[in-house]
C-alpha cells in the first residue's frame, strides 16, 4: 500500500467525511428546518412507489444493522458468547444477501420511476441526481462484495472483522490503523470510499430526513380542521327570509327576519 493511500484514503478521508457529516447536519438544522424533508413525490406516481419504497427502506435498514454488527462489535465479543466463525458467517451472509437484494430491487424501482415517469423526472433536481449516483454506487459495490467474497468466496468467505472492522473502530478512537487496509479486497475498498463520500454529501441532500425521528408526534396536540358554515353541506340553501331569534335581547316583539343565502 502506497503512502498516499495510507495517509489520504484510510486516514484523512474518513475524518473529512465524518466532519462534513456532523457540521452539515448542524448547519442544515439551524438554517433549513423547513427543507429537512424527503420532498415526497407520491402525488406524482403511486403504483411503483407503493412497492419500491418499502423494499428499499426496509432493505437498507437491515443492511445498516448488519454493518453495525460487523464493524462496531469486536470479533472477540461473539467468540466469548460461543458463536463460531462459521455460524457467524452464515448468520451474516444469508440475511445480508436477502437485505441486499431488497435494497437493490427497491432502489432500481425508485430510479426507474424517477427516470421514466415524466412528472417525477421533472421534479428531480440536479442535487437529487448527484445524490442518487452517490447512493447507487456504494449499494452496488456492497452487494457485489457480498456476493463475490462472502456468498461465492468459500465456506468462510472474507473475514473483514480482522481488517476492516478494527480499522473502522480505530478511526473513532483517534488512532487510525491504516495498515490494516493493505490486503483488503479491492471491491471492499471501493465500497468503503463510496460510502464515505455518501456520508459527506448526506446533510446537503434529501437523505437528511433519515436522521430524523418523529419523537414529538405522539404528544403533539391534535390538528383541528374547520370548515366555513355550509361549506360542506350537501343541501342547497333556502331562498327567502329566515327567522333570527332575539330572545334575551330585551326585544319584546316577534323574531326579526333576515334574508337567507341567495335572497
Amino acid at each position: 500500500m502506497s503512502t498516499f493511500e495510507s495517509a489520504v484514503v484510510w486516514t484523512a478521508l474518513p475524518y473529512a467525511c465524518f466532519l462534513l457529516l456532523v457540521i452539515g447536519l448542524v448547519w442544515r438544522y439551524r438554517t433549513d428546518q423547513f427543507g429537512w424533508t424527503s420532498r415526497s413525490s407520491q402525488w406524482n406516481e403511486r403504483a411503483i412507489l407503493r412497492w419500491a419504497s418499502p423494499l428499499f427502506h426496509f432493505g437498507i435498514l437491515f443492511v445498516a444493522m448488519g454493518h453495525f454488527m460487523g464493524l462496531v462489535l469486536p470479533k472477540s465479543w461473539t467468540q466469548a458468547l460461543g458463536v463460531s466463525e462459521h455460524v457467524y458467517h452464515l448468520v451474516a451472509v444469508i440475511p445480508g444477501t436477502i437485505a441486499g437484494v431488497m435494497t437493490v430491487v427497491g432502489l432500481a424501482g425508485l430510479l426507474y420511476r424517477r427516470i421514466v415517469i415524466k412528472s417525477v423526472r421533472l421534479a428531480t433536481t440536479r442535487n437529487d441526481k448527484v445524490m442518487y449516483v452517490l447512493l447507487l454506487v456504494p449499494v452496488l459495490l456492497g452487494f457485489a462484495a457480498t456476493v463475490t467474497t462472502q456468498l461465492l468466496g468459500g465456506a468462510e468467505g472474507y473475514d473483514y472483522r480482522e481488517t476492516i472492522s478494527p480499522w473502522f473502530r480505530s478511526i473513532f478512537l483517534l488512532n487510525p490503523q491504516a495498515h490494516l487496509m493493505a490486503e483488503v479486497p479491492v471491491v471492499f475498498k471501493l465500497h468503503i470510499v463510496a460510502g464515505l463520500l455518501l456520508f459527506a454529501i448526506w446533510p446537503f441532500t434529501r437523505l437528511v430526513h433519515a436522521v430524523s425521528a418523529p419523537v414529538g408526534y405522539t404528544t403533539r396536540p391534535y390538528v383541528v380542521y374547520r370548515s366555513r358554515t355550509g361549506a360542506t353541506s350537501t343541501v342547497a340553501p333556502r331562498r327567502g327570509w329566515q327567522p333570527v331569534s332575539t330572545q334575551g335581547t330585551g326585544n319584546s316583539g316577534a323574531d326579526d327576519l333576515t334574508p337567507s343565502h341567495g335572497a
